[in-house]
């Protein structure tokens, strides 16, 4: 059916999860006109010109928000495994991301994205390359998937030289970036991203900080991952990675922080005055052996800490429902079985992520004046009957196979079950072929 902005859509009959301000559940329809929701309530009355949707018995959330993924990644899922981290960058990530190609960045962002949707994400932040960040937009653009993407920093590392960049040419390349992506159909910003401080150089990081505030541009990088990571900061700058943000002054909520698996106390309080954002990886941060973040006391804290799967190679997918599970019972351990509850989590899957990008006025819940951006779920599967309240349901049993629609401001991106825009099949078959290329372009040894 072809889609015609202009006309009233009318999804009737749902159960609608809002992840509005009151966490407000109810039974009704959703009225969208332009590409945004009119109304949202019981029993909307239809017009003779409307285009009426039967949702019976389907359930309407936010689509969720990851806040921490790498797209380019993703050709070399399932030939990481088993290494802690700075292992894995040496041995794997680091060599791979300088193989890449604008051939091989297309096909990896295709079948990230095919992921992604069919797995109920609509907006992510990704961490991007240390160039052919345009290359990744443009692949992005035309998939229904929606994109912060970044231009990558190194200047000071032991990895592939064709990393490691002198300072003021990549601040250069990135502010260029900027410029270049601005624009593009659903690329909705770009950052300046130091992979972490490991890999900078003091003069780098300043840069960072002075290029950020001219260009208003986030900050995204890793901090505080695991004990190696924090010895290694505190070896070249002599401090942790939290206290060296502070001490140039880039803690604040331009910075995007993503695992903080490894951060005290003070640390948290910190991050929390400033109003710094944190993005949580569970999965990644239990399959590389990082430790679990402390969350529960972030929350507390006041930080509203968001979801990311980070990349396939850390944690072999890319699917929230996953991410979501994980990070609420890897911490009823410690804290108690009603530690980090069903609503909590989904509210970290979607508003929470939106708010970390800025744009929690535009989209992450379901809301009059908001875009229509829609999650449709079959709850009525074997793996996810029965339920009395949907929330937990959504949280401790539902999975990529409940999702039915994906709507992108009115648009279906995914309609029952099948990506709109692109073809999945052929997504596939250029990333096989891509990670070939890939395998052949690094210096590798895979036996």
């Amino acid at each position: 059916m072809a889609h015609n902005d202009r006309a009233r859509q009318l999804l009737k009959g749902l159960t609608i999860v809002t992840v509005n301000g009151t966490n407000q559940v109810l039974s009704g329809d959703i009225a969208i006109m332009d590409g945004m929701i009119q109304a949202v309530g019981p029993s909307l009355p239809a017009d003779p010109e409307d285009t009426v949707l039967d949702m019976e018995g389907m359930l309407a959330m936010p689509p969720f928000v990851q806040t921490h993924v790498h797209l380019c990644q993703t050709l070399w899922r399932n030939m990481a495994d088993d290494m802690s981290l700075i292992q894995w960058l040496k041995e794997r990530t680091l060599p791979l991301e300088a193989a890449m190609t604008a051939s091989t960045v297309r096909s990896s962002v295709l079948l990230s994205a095919a992921e992604l949707l069919l797995s109920g994400t609509l907006l992510v932040n990704d961490f991007g390359l240390a160039g052919l960040v345009p290359d990744i937009a443009r692949a992005v653009s035309g998939t229904g998937l929606r994109a912060v993407t970044g231009r990558i920093l190194m200047d000071l590392h032991d990895g592939p030289p064709q990393l490691r960049q002198d300072a003021s040419a990549s601040i250069a390349d990135a502010i260029a970036t900027q410029r270049e992506i601005t624009g593009l159909p659903d690329i909705v910003g770009c950052s300046i991203n130091p992979r972490f401080a490991v890999s900078s150089s003091m003069r780098l990081l300043e840069m960072v900080r002075e290029a950020a505030g001219q260009t208003r541009m986030a900050i995204h990088t890793h901090a505080s991952e695991n004990e190696q990571e924090n010895e290694l900061t505190v070896a070249r700058f002599g401090a942790r990675p939290i206290r060296l943000y502070e001490k140039l002054g880039m803690l604040g909520p331009a910075l995007r922080l993503a695992h903080c698996v490894k951060v005290d106390n003070d640390e948290i309080e910190l991050i929390a005055r400033t109003g710094t954002k944190v993005m949580h990886c569970p999965s990644t941060n239990l399959k590389l052996g990082s430790g679990i973040a402390p969350i529960p006391r972030m929350l507390e804290a006041g930080i509203p800490v968001s979801i990311g799967a980070d990349g396939a190679p850390a944690n072999n997918n890319l699917d929230m429902f996953n991410e979501m599970r994980i990070a609420s019972l890897i911490q009823k351990p410690e804290h108690g079985p009603d530690c980090m509850p069903a609503w909590q989590i989904l509210r970290m899957a979607t508003i929470n992520g939106a708010a970390a990008l800025g744009l929690q006025h535009e989209t992450g819940s379901i809301e009059p004046g908001k875009r229509a951006d829609i999650l449709i779920l079959n709850p009525h599967l074997a793996h996810s009957t029965p339920f009395d309240d949907p929330v937990p349901a959504i949280v401790y049993s539902m999975g990529r196979e409940n999702v039915r629609h994906v709507l992108s401001k009115g648009v279906f991106v995914v309609r029952d079950g099948k990506c709109e825009l692109f073809g999945i099949d052929s997504a596939i078959a250029m990333a096989q072929m891509g990670s070939r290329d890939l395998r052949r372009r690094s210096s590798i040894d895979f036996k």
